[in-house]
């Protein structure tokens, strides 16, 4: 015990104060960030919107995540990521104020979709400010301590936003997540130095013209197409598992809430020892399709229809095992893969391909069990996943190079 309490420790060690810092203003965001979670609630229940068109005001979020991510990724290559970081989220906080008075249909899909736009326009200045703040040495583990941070968030936000919306309404539920996201804004400004951040005319003098494009680096546009294919099958985890485990499995909500928090807490507690202790090997690619086969098994153990909860608990750890060890090392290879004057644009498109993934996970998982049932949609999704793995193995055979 003493032994797990000290690499336990020596995990989180060495880690600089500011990113500790952006983790906690990662932290208060994400927890803040209820919006996306009851909003299909919100137009259904409240507004009394059909169900295609809260799918249709859903699919403008995911929309609007692209977008952000690509105009941010732009923004940041070209000016301050300091800057950008404080704007998204003053103007997103801002921007989700209009949920409070506006409740047409279109209307509404303007706001979520700018919310979503300026929101994700944070995600590439936020990735590089983690990359100016770490070195080589534990950029997977600053990495990772942002992960837990984003499931922190995520685990704090159900629970508070489920209680507001119910005893205080959903307009209260906007408002706080909109003074949240403005807290963090306060958060950078106050607390987080300009010093190791290029200021505007630094970045015009060297140019973001610097180095290769990240639309003509092969290498790394493989990557971004593998990363997509592992989204979409990962993503089933929030669209089609907690249905099966309603409609196949006959779970209770509160069971599949607590199944659904066990993944959460699992990655809190193992995420940032294991990334320590396989980060010193450095095969990051390996790590990563290491990642992708364990899906694969753990899409193979939800398969039987006992009604045993042994099943569902081995499915959540193994993809929980799948995540803590391809995601925190896929961050590392695409904020490494790049030049310093386009790490923006690097990881604009590391973003857009989890945003594609938001959009193309729930209508592929759901159409495919609507056609053929769930059992075989999971089949047909561990084999991507399987293919996904063996493609991040093709990869590292053909830039041998590539750690």
């Amino acid at each position: 015990m003493k032994k797990l309490l000290e690499i336990y420790k020596s995990s989180f060690s060495g880690l600089d104060r500011y990113i500790w810092l952006l983790s906690f203003v990662m932290l208060v965001n994400r927890a803040g960030s209820m919006v996306l979670l009851f909003l299909s609630l919100y137009l259904t229940k409240e507004l009394h919107f059909s169900l295609s068109q809260a799918g249709v005001v859903l699919g403008f979020y995911g929309a609007g995540s692209i977008v952000g991510s690509y105009v941010g990724g732009w923004l940041t290559d070209r000016f301050d990521y300091y800057k950008i970081m404080v704007y998204s989220l003053v103007i997103s906080g801002l921007v989700l104020l209009g949920l409070i008075f506006v409740k047409t249909y279109y209307g509404i899909i303007c706001i979520v979709f700018l919310y979503s736009l300026f929101a994700d326009t944070f995600r590439p200045a936020n990735s590089v400010a983690i990359g100016k703040f770490s070195d080589d040495s534990n950029k997977t583990r600053s990495f990772s301590l942002m992960r837990m941070a984003i499931n922190l968030g995520f685990t704090i936000g159900p629970a508070v936003g489920g209680f507001v919306a119910l005893y205080a309404g959903y307009g209260y539920l906007f408002l706080i997540d909109s003074l949240t996201s403005i807290g963090a804004a306060v958060l950078i400004l106050v607390y987080l130095p300009k010093r190791k951040s290029e200021s505007d005319e630094q970045k015009k003098l060297t140019t973001p013209l610097d180095g290769l494009s990240a639309y003509k680096d092969k290498l790394y546009m493989t990557f971004i197409a593998l990363v997509g294919f592992f989204a979409i099958c990962f993503f089933q985890l929030f669209t089609s598992i907690p249905l099966y485990f309603s409609k196949g499995l006959h779970l209770s909500e509160d069971t599949i809430g607590l199944l659904l928090a066990y993944n959460g807490a699992l990655i809190v507690v193992i995420e940032m020892p294991m990334v320590h202790y396989f980060e010193k090997g450095g095969k990051v690619i390996a790590h990563i399709a290491v990642g992708s086969f364990l899906m694969v098994l753990s899409f193979l153990f939800i398969l039987p229809n006992t009604g045993n909860l042994i099943w569902p608990l081995i499915f959540m750890t193994m993809i929980t095992l799948s995540e803590v060890f391809a995601m925190p090392f896929m961050s590392n290879f695409a904020i490494s893969r790049a030049s310093p004057g386009r790490q923006g644009q690097y990881m604009a498109l590391y973003a857009i391909a989890y945003g594609g993934a938001h959009i193309i996970a729930p209508m592929l998982g759901l159409r495919l069990a609507d056609a053929l049932g769930f059992i075989l949609m999971f089949v047909i999704i561990a084999s991507l996943s399987l293919l996904v793995g063996f493609g991040f193995l093709m990869l590292k055979k053909l830039h041998p190079d590539v750690s």
